[in-house]
């Protein structure tokens, strides 16, 4: 009995490693770092103090004011800047007149600036006012600072003072490191686009689930089990098209039927009507195409699932309901569907969590236009944490809207084990109890 458990953990360790490998350590380091800020200004330790896009757009929430001071640059007349003309050859007298007049003076601008050197005694070109109030140019944007005090030093010497209140939420926001916080998901649940993104998610996958993944994945199963073999077969072959080509060669055939220039504008312009992208003029059209095209994918593997299931069953009861005289019909509704729940619960499962996290069809489609109504949790996660427009990549938000997908995602899986009742699909033949 020893030896067989041996053997049987020799067996099933390859399966046991890989399930933690690639599933358990994921969804792990998924919770931990959606607890982080993580992004591609953070370091894991060691962070500096920096006032950048990212940190300046949060200020503009919580301290406009401050913000739009921080944002521009300063001309603070000091003795750097005074050494930098002496190196650049500027004229003795002019540096001298500045540091006697103007030294320490904060201009909010460079109007400000040239101002006062146009009035200096010592006459300057136009040229080398330009040249003098660049060495005075101040700015806090974009430089880093090993210590919160040395931030608060350089937001000084501008002229800018803080509060007790603005320095903890300056050194909060400017913050470039690696640190726990709750904030990510506060974000998700005060953010406008959250509800948006979730509704569309909802009605993607519910509708391309129950019309295509599994409704006509059970038709096209169940007809071509009452076809002859050969044509069967090749209808099948043809259905699975789909799926096995490349996504991006399956996207640019429907783009080929749906851009302006494509087969349904030119058709159209036959009866009159003015050439458009079908694709994204409208939010109906984009999700017609949307679902159209990953409903296709979806019900080719709904329909092996069901074709194989209804192999299963004996021959012998669909030739017994013949000699009772039952129809297509009704074999279909008293011998087919009641013996389908098993594969219907797999295919339920599957495609629903396939349709919570693949968005690549979306994604090269319509990149969830127009105006963001196609925008799916998937691609919205995506776009945060490894693609976007401001470069800006938050590691830790995109991992708190995974661990909703992954939390949604487990929540349907029992309650599909629930609903279809899984512990009678798994229960002994009575007659082996």
């Amino acid at each position: 009995m020893t030896k067989s458990r041996v053997l049987a953990l020799t067996l099933i360790a390859p399966a046991l490693i890989m399930v933690v490998v690639f599933f358990l350590i994921p969804v792990v380091l998924t919770a931990v770092f959606s607890f982080t800020n993580m992004s591609t200004s953070t370091g894991i330790s060691g962070g500096a103090y920096q006032i950048g896009p990212a940190s300046i757009q949060r200020m503009q929430a919580e301290m406009p004011e401050l913000a739009a001071e921080l944002s521009e640059p300063k001309y603070v007349v000091d003795e750097a800047g005074l050494a930098a003309l002496e190196t650049a050859g500027v004229d003795a007298a002019v540096i001298t007149e500045l540091r006697g007049q103007y030294l320490d003076k904060v201009y909010p601008d460079r109007r400000a600036i040239e101002r006062d050197l146009k009035g200096l005694k010592s006459r300057l070109s136009t040229r080398d006012v330009k040249k003098v109030s660049e060495a005075f140019n101040r700015s806090v944007a974009n430089s880093r600072y090993t210590s919160p005090e040395q931030l608060f030093a350089a937001v000084d010497a501008l002229g800018i003072a803080l509060s007790d209140d603005q320095k903890t939420k300056l050194t909060s926001i400017t913050y470039t490191g690696w640190s726990w916080t709750t904030a990510n998901f506060e974000r998700l649940w005060n953010s406008s686009d959250t509800v948006r993104v979730l509704l569309n998610t909802a009605f993607y996958v519910t509708v391309t689930l129950v019309i295509f993944n599994t409704t006509y994945a059970m038709i096209l199963a169940i007809s071509t089990h009452y076809l002859p073999e050969r044509p069967a077969g090749i209808f099948r072959a043809i259905w699975l098209l789909p799926r096995i080509s490349p996504p991006v060669i399956y996207v640019l055939m429907w783009k080929w039927l749906t851009w302006d220039t494509g087969f349904l504008s030119n058709f159209f312009q036959l009866f009159g009507a003015p050439s458009k992208n079908y694709l994204l003029d409208t939010t109906a059209n984009a999700w017609f195409f949307v679902i159209m095209m990953n409903g296709f994918v979806g019900a080719s593997m709904g329909m092996l699932v069901f074709s194989s299931a209804l192999k299963a069953i004996p021959q012998s009861q669909f030739w017994a309901s013949e000699v009772d005289g039952a129809n297509r019909w009704q074999q279909i509704r008293r011998i087919v569907l009641p013996q389908m729940r098993w594969p219907l619960l797999f295919v339920t499962c599957y495609q629903t969590l396939s349709l919570l996290t693949s968005f690549e069809l979306v994604f090269l489609s319509t990149e969830g236009g127009p105006g963001g109504t196609t925008d799916v949790w998937a691609l919205a996660t995506y776009q945060t944490a490894l693609s976007n427009y401001s470069g800006n990549l938050q590691y830790g938000l995109g991992t708190a809207m995974a661990l909703v997908l992954v939390t949604v995602g487990i929540i349907l899986a029992l309650i599909y084990l629930r609903v279809f009742n899984y512990n009678a699909l798994v229960a002994k033949p009575l007659i082996e109890q």
